[in-house]
């Protein structure tokens, strides 16, 4: 079918909306009418190229919702009309992390910047005459896909869907840098490290898993008082400026965990994150920085001598066939924030303007919503 998407024909380039054409399902796959789209930080790495691609064009988007409009043969899990949640890692079930409870790390995400469909390898979308890779094999940036059933998940169809997109992946990962990978427990103090839409996850998870401290950090003052908000106890500007006043809070012994939920990493910031993880504590690096970047600063003496943890997270170590109807179902019962994490919305013509919105600390998410004049 022909329709149309976001594409990226190059490093720094904006994002061009445009007509494209779509692959039917094939074994396994789905076709799915897209309701909404997150706007993830992470399709921005490849506007800057900090995350490379093998080449262009690029099809955006690997957060997600919609409907089921047509099945390929041998699909076992999903029908028409059912409403799903797209999660940018897809969960096989049956390789050795999946097996494992790991499903965040399935195998086959090793092809997810390929563009080759889980089906078959081929490509299923082009434009101008070039096969066109999706993001994650997804590419949420179009009011149509055509994705494996493992990279869907069937949810509540009462759920509105630009809150649903939002656990494709920037609420799952942040909640799960919480409660999955720092392990946050009562009477923690625990310090979140950038409240856009990850960090917001976070710090609720922060907050349900019953932290006594919460401590939002961010330079944008419009993310640090909506943190205060969704449960926060204190907020500053900087790593910096933290530190001397959580000092003061804690009597000296600092916080339990710190999870970095930045937009974008560097390792320069792991000494100071660690200054402020306290003896034996975790700190949780969930934001993404450069694939070329290998320099980290952090005093290795003290790192060892006071028996910290940093550790590295994908996807919240999520199990995504679990966890995404579980955290709507957390929605559902008014324990999870989420319609307030959505600060505009935009249709698919102004994907460009909601991306200067992010970068200028507007949005904790922007969300792309379709209606029937984009299809």
């Amino acid at each position: 079918m022909k329709t149309k998407g976001a594409l990226l024909w190059g490093i720094n380039e904006p994002w061009s909306v445009e007509e494209i054409e779509l692959g039917d399902p094939r074994e396994g796959e789905v076709q799915i009418r897209m309701e909404a789209a997150g706007m993830c930080h992470s399709d921005y790495h490849l506007v800057t190229g900090a995350t490379p691609m093998p080449s262009f064009p690029v099809l955006g988007g690997h957060e997600g919702a919609g409907v089921v409009t047509k099945v390929g043969p041998n699909v076992k899990r999903l029908k028409e009309g059912d409403h799903v949640v797209l999660s940018f890692i897809p969960a096989c079930g049956t390789c050795d992390p999946c097996t494992q409870g790991h499903s965040n790390l399935c195998d086959l995400g090793m092809g997810l910047l390929t563009g080759q469909s889980i089906s078959d390898g081929s490509y299923r979308i082009q434009a101008r005459g070039q096969n066109v890779i999706p993001m994650s094999l997804l590419g949420t940036f179009s009011p149509y896909m055509t994705v494996h059933e493992y990279s869907a998940v069937k949810i509540d169809e009462h759920i509105p869907f630009e809150v649903a997109a939002l656990v494709g992946c920037g609420v799952t990962t942040g909640w799960g840098s919480a409660t999955n990978v720092a392990q946050v427990r009562p009477g923690d103090t625990v310090a979140i490290v950038g409240v856009g839409g990850v960090g917001m996850a976070a710090l609720q998870g922060a907050v349900v898993s019953g932290a006594r401290n919460v401590i939002a950090i961010d330079p944008v003052a419009f993310k640090r008082e909506q943190a205060l908000k969704f449960g926060a106890t204190h907020a500053y500007a900087s790593l910096e400026e933290a530190i001397v006043p959580v000092m003061e809070l804690t009597w000296g012994k600092m916080c339990h965990k710190v999870i970095l939920t930045m937009g974008e990493m560097d390792g320069a910031m792991i000494d100071p994150a660690l200054t402020l993880t306290a003896k034996t504590g975790t700190c949780v690096v969930t934001s993404m920085g450069k694939m070329s970047d290998m320099d980290v600063k952090m005093n290795l003496f003290l790192f060892a001598m006071l028996q910290k943890t940093l550790k590295g997270n994908v996807f919240g170590g999520a199990n995504p066939r679990h966890e995404i109807p579980m955290l709507l179902d957390l929605y559902k019962s008014g324990q999870l924030n989420l319609q307030d994490m959505i600060s505009n919305t935009y249709s698919l013509e102004q994907i460009n303007e909601g991306y200067q919105d992010m970068l200028d600390g507007k949005n904790l998410r922007g969300v792309i919503r379709y209606t029937d004049a984009d299809r």
